[in-house]
């Protein structure tokens, strides 16, 4: 909280330096107290704390569930998520426009068969697909996120440390580095990002249904076991 407030009085204390040529910002390096590293997380959930909270969230009633699985399968940030509209999701890609994402590119998922029949599952009440009453996109995370956690007993998480977790389970599913990178919103810098145009929508298609096959095994393990027909001799 002191980091915070320390960067609201920096941004003040620039913008009246920028407009007086007298004035000398009394904001230094090194006066906050923690370091971007220190303060790093690294949490992700485990398989157990995983199939818990999936679980837990397809008994939440509304959104609010729905949203937790939808951010798990799409690695996507907590508010590009809450604020998606049904116009984004077109032909089973959901495109984030420029506006509302950090690097300023219009960015496609193809969303897997999974993300895809939960959002369809949705009611369509107004333009945000998480929305309780229809008017404003899903909002105060806090309250139905503690009740998820009393459900499903899964403790000191937070809801970024889902975009970790998805990210996470696309390397232990295969997923190349760059591939994966670009599921989560990221873009190619330097000189590779300069010349490869190419899109890898099939690339990153693979990649979602293989995290939506990766969180299902992980849910309902036995989907990993085969019956054996007949006798061993």
């Amino acid at each position: 909280m002191a980091d915070h407030t320390l960067a609201y009085v920096r941004k003040v204390m620039n913008w009246h330096a920028s407009r007086s040529d007298e004035f000398r910002s009394p904001i230094v390096r090194g006066m906050a107290r923690t370091s971007g590293k220190e303060r790093a997380r690294a949490r992700i959930l485990t398989d157990d704390e995983l199939r818990a909270v999936w679980k837990a969230a397809e008994a939440t009633a509304g959104p609010f569930g729905a949203f937790i699985k939808f951010l798990l399968l799409t690695g996507a940030r907590r508010h590009e998520a809450s604020n998606a509209t049904w116009d984004e999701l077109k032909g089973g890609v959901w495109l984030l426009p420029a506006a509302r994402n950090k690097v300023k590119q219009d960015l496609a998922r193809p969303l897997s068969s999974a993300a895809q029949n939960l959002v369809g599952g949705l009611p369509k009440i107004g333009r945000y697909v998480f929305t309780f009453g229809g008017v404003k996109p899903l909002s105060g995370f806090a309250k139905p996120k503690a009740r998820l956690d009393a459900a499903s007993g899964a403790k000191g998480w937070i809801l970024h440390d889902l975009r970790r977790t998805a990210r996470s389970l696309l390397s232990r599913a295969g997923i190349a580095p760059d591939v994966a990178e670009m599921c989560l919103g990221h873009v190619l810098t330097g000189v590779r990002g300069t010349y490869d145009r190419h899109a890898y929508h099939e690339e990153k298609k693979h990649a979602f249904e293989a995290l939506a096959a990766q969180i299902a095994r992980i849910v309902d393990p036995r989907d990993n076991i085969v019956a054996l027909r007949g006798t061993l001799s």
